[in-house]
């Protein structure tokens, strides 16, 4: 296997088999608590009735203490009323811990989880490390919601990411040490030591190759992965490898929060519980009474655009010259659209304008992800999907989230991973 790769008070590990060992600890400044509250307003705020739920937003304004008590609402009922028929293992699992950490019971989502995990296909020992982001997801929802049904589904998750040899991604691996870290503490009394063996194995090399990946300035793996990192070394009965100092990571993606480089909804979901002490492994734990938060006022916060602003231009190329591909083209558009809008919306706008542009959208762990331009789909099997970059620098946001500027040329390129 290669591809293996905060709580704010410092805690302490003893289990049977491992060492004690004591967790870095870290918190964020008072000085620096506006920030936090500041991108969780933002990340608040992007719930609107027209916009798509995101049980991932769901997640983290109930471990965090939602301010805005509508927008948690509207998302919960969103969600409770989504149909499961086009989900996948991944976003199944993601609703479901959405809803329980709003105390509201997911119902038959739960049923239809299990069964697509116990028919749930063994990849290919070279499938790419993405593939088991969802499963590792779908394995914690199970593991607490039930862990003696969850624990045969467990072991043949861990068995096969034991053997796979792709590389190690870190969200995927981060993932999968929450999970498997939550079958470890939960082995139903009784059971087997084999299964205590083995998610012993996998969580030992999974923190290893993370723990390889914590730079200098904390950051892990990049500042966007840090998040799911954090909270995989917090909970793990694994030493990691390297030192982690904690309050150096925290300091980092404060200092990133205030250059501001989490603006995107998602970004933010998956930094927000490390910051305010909370792990998904806090989801059954959360307290549904009434509180008492009161919004704090946004930092700096823009004024809004004029109605009356003129449109922008955006240059827009759809890019496809893949060997293996037989549909070959390069389009550019100019398209007009208003001030502020999304990369979608330019989609949307070039689409209407002429059909070459049309394109189909996926909602994945990370949000909404364009799936097929020109009829030419993502595959997994080969590798293939539509990156989107500024010039030659790819986004760091969703179609959903990116806002273009003026004259700015956004190219969707088809390419290999």
């Amino acid at each position: 296997m290669t591809w293996f790769t905060l709580h704010i008070l410092p805690l302490l590990w003893a289990a049977a088999g491992t060492s004690t060992w004591t967790r870095s600890s870290c918190s964020v400044p008072l000085a620096k608590q506006s920030l936090v509250d500041g991108i969780q307003v933002l990340m608040e705020n992007s719930v609107t009735s027209s916009a798509h739920p995101n049980p991932s937003v769901l997640i983290a304004m109930n471990l965090a203490g939602a301010y805005n008590v509508e927008a948690q609402k509207l998302l919960t009922d969103k969600l409770m009323a989504s149909d499961t028929a086009d989900l996948t293992i991944g976003q199944l699992a993601l609703i479901i811990m959405a809803l329980n950490s709003s105390c509201r019971d997911p119902g038959n989502k739960v049923s239809i989880l299990q069964r697509q995990m116990e028919t749930w296909p063994p990849s290919s020992p070279d499938a790419p490390a993405p593939t088991f982001y969802g499963p590792s997801l779908a394995v914690l929802a199970l593991c607490q919601e039930n862990p003696k049904t969850a624990l045969p589904i467990a072991a043949r998750f861990a068995k096969i990411l034991r053997f796979s040899s792709s590389p190690f991604n870190m969200d995927t691996g981060a993932m999968a040490t929450l999970a498997l870290t939550c079958m470890y503490n939960k082995i139903p009394e009784g059971s087997e030591e084999g299964y205590r063996i083995l998610f012993s194995q996998v969580l030992e090399e999974a923190v290893k190759n993370i723990s390889m990946r914590i730079k200098d300035n904390g950051i892990i793996g990049d500042i966007y992965s840090t998040g799911l990192a954090m909270q995989a070394l917090s909970v793990t009965p694994k030493q990691p490898n390297k030192e982690w100092n904690c309050q150096k990571t925290m300091d980092t993606i404060l200092t990133e929060i205030e250059h501001g480089k989490f603006h995107n909804p998602m970004s933010i979901a998956q930094i927000l519980p490390s910051l305010k002490g909370k792990t998904y492994l806090d989801v059954p734990h959360v307290s549904c009474s009434p509180g008492h938060e009161v919004q704090p006022t946004l930092p700096n916060q823009p004024s809004p655009v004029p109605t009356t602003a003129p449109n922008i231009t955006v240059i827009y190329t759809i890019n496809n010259q893949l060997r293996g591909v037989e549909l070959f083209f390069n389009e550019t558009m100019d398209v007009s659209v208003k001030p502020g809008s999304v990369l979608l919306v330019v989609l949307e706008e070039a689409q209407r304008r002429n059909s070459m542009f049309k394109f189909e959208t996926t909602m994945t762990s990370w949000g909404l992800v364009v799936s097929s331009i020109n009829n030419v789909a993502e595959n997994v099997q080969e590798r293939t999907y539509w990156q989107f970059l500024n010039g030659k620098t790819p986004l760091n946001e969703g179609v959903a989230d990116y806002k273009p500027s003026d004259h700015e040329h956004i190219t969707a390129n088809f390419t290999r991973y």
